[in-house]
């Protein structure tokens, strides 16, 4: 549905509904809008509006008609625009209908078919109908509100989008967390290696304070050692040799030694874990920390004699975050690909069902058909197949139709159809012939040139499908409902083709059973 909202004059802020059909906004009071503004003609400009398709033609108003500030004549308009008349802009709103449930309280004494609420249905005494129960009525109650805002295949879409994340996240985070934290597990074991050889070929050496014997070669070229530091137990630094004797700066060197002190005064034993410290730097390193003890013979006890410090940062391990994140976002593609093709699978085999149902429904309505059945196997739709039966047996009761001579003929297009190709070989000028359901069914090559339509693609579909102006498609169905409501008598309107004013006459052939069977439309050109 939509309405045009004044956003400036005279009559700012009111609003006016357009209907279904054509619309005309004038002075005059005929007008199915009547402004009485000065400027504004007395039939100004008409607004036709079919299902979501608005087409706005100006009267040969005095003033002219604008649409975003173009002087036009005959043009789509979309949601949104602006059209500005004297004195006065207003601007095109498409409105969603919302459907409104009405619930009502069933007393005890009411029979269950005169409840009109969805969720009227009471509790089941089972464990698994309950569940089933409270899913469906009170669960799905959120998502029930959204349908009622956005289109069901726009939330089917979003609930798709949402598992697909949620399902790749859940599986794959705890496979990368794995293997990361073996990793690191590995890593820190080689470090206390490096540590512990450190500690068992120097101890002697820092027990004497002979500080030139001490030996940290190694790790100056082992792969993947980022820094270490090698200290007294207060704190003055003994390799690497470019740092002698200066204190200790590094937060993680100042942590290790308040630590392993710390831990030292409380626990006064020589455990592992009293003399380690460890560390995960925030960029994927690991720091192990080791007490280097030595045996005092005087004491007859084992007492620290220097710290060592080891940053290590495999190549490995600090690409880890980067492949991990190349790998989630891998894995959501391909998951996304896969969503669409199910997506449109489940979609369409949802929506398949539903279009039968839609077309037997017509053929029964045209007395083509007793009841709708339907070939595919969807037991959700048997109550809505078994309520339509009933309405249309009623509506065949309150016609006065017997069942046996209502569908002892069924009468099809086809006949009608070739009549009218028959008539449009000898005609001079474009032409085309729509079926009953307003789909293309014959158009000679005058009219493809004209219309850009070409028959050996769009025979079968929708003109709202194959037109290029959707405008100009609304105008044609307009004209063919109009001519069908009116017992075939032909419609005229106009339309800029190819820049030239077109007079376009539609006639519609109706049938025995009182139904239009197929519509002749010519385009003849006005001569100025």
């Amino acid at each position: 549905m939509y309405k045009l909202v004044t956003i400036s004059g005279p009559k700012r802020g009111q609003e006016f509904i357009l209907h279904d059909g054509t619309n005309t906004i004038g002075r005059s009071p005929e007008c199915d809008i009547s402004i009485a503004i000065e400027g504004i003609s007395k039939k100004h400009l008409s607004i036709t509006v079919t299902k979501d398709v608005a087409y706005l033609e100006d009267l040969n108003s005095a003033n002219g008609t604008f649409v975003n500030e173009k002087m036009v004549k005959k043009i789509t308009v979309k949601n949104g625009d602006r059209i500005a008349i004297p004195d006065m802009v207003m601007q095109l709103v498409h409105v969603e209908e919302r459907k409104v449930i009405i619930k009502k309280k069933i007393s005890n004494s009411s029979s269950a078919e005169d409840a009109t609420d969805l969720d009227s249905v009471s509790m089941p005494s089972s464990p698994i109908g309950k569940i089933l129960y409270l899913f469906k009525h009170k669960a799905m109650q959120l998502l029930y509100g959204v349908n009622e805002e956005y289109e069901w295949r726009l939330l089917f879409s979003l609930i798709l989008t949402a598992f697909v994340i949620l399902t790749v996240t859940a599986t794959i985070f705890p496979v990368l967390s794995d293997s990361k934290r073996v990793l690191l597990t590995e890593t820190k074991a080689r470090v206390r290696s490096y540590a512990n050889q450190i500690a068992a070929t120097n101890a002697l050496a820092l027990e004497k304070r002979s500080y030139d014997q001490i030996n940290t070669n190694f790790l100056d070229s082992e792969s993947g050692v980022v820094s270490y530091e090698l200290f007294t137990p207060k704190g003055k630094i003994i390799r690497p040799i470019g740092k002698l004797n200066e204190n200790i700066a590094d937060i993680y060197s100042v942590g290790a030694l308040e630590e392993l002190t710390e831990g030292r005064a409380a626990m006064d034993n020589d455990t592992e874990d009293v003399d380690l410290f460890e560390r995960e730097m925030s960029d994927g390193g690991v720091v192990i920390g080791k007490t280097i003890k030595a045996f005092n013979l005087k004491t007859q006890s084992a007492e620290p004699v220097g710290i060592i410090v080891i940053k290590f940062a495999p190549p490995i391990l600090t690409s880890l975050a980067t492949k991990n994140s190349k790998l989630y976002l891998e894995s959501i593609s391909m998951s996304t690909l896969l969503a669409i093709v199910f997506f449109g699978i489940i979609y369409y085999l949802t929506c398949r069902p539903l279009e039968e149902l839609r077309m037997q429904i017509e053929e029964a309505l045209r007395g083509k058909r007793r009841e709708v059945e339907g070939k595919y196997f969807m037991t959700e739709l048997s109550p809505l197949k078994s309520s339509i039966n009933n309405i249309l047996q009623k509506m065949r009761e309150l016609q006065g139709h017997n069942a046996e001579d209502q569908f002892g003929e069924v009468e099809d297009d086809a006949p009608y159809l070739n009549t009218l190709k028959e008539l449009m070989l000898g005609s001079a000028g474009p032409a085309l012939i729509l079926n009953s359901e307003k789909n293309l069914s014959s158009i000679n090559t005058m009219a493809e040139d004209l219309t850009g339509m070409r028959e050996t693609t769009s025979i079968g579909e929708s003109l709202l499908d194959v037109a290029k102006e959707k405008g100009f498609a609304a105008m044609l169905i307009e004209l063919c409902d109009q001519s069908a409501n009116n017992n075939g008598t032909c419609q005229k309107g106009t339309y800029e083709l190819t820049g030239n004013e077109y007079t376009i006459f539609a006639t519609a052939l109706i049938g025995k059973d009182h139904f239009a069977k197929a519509f002749y439309i010519s385009f003849v050109r006005e001569m100025n």
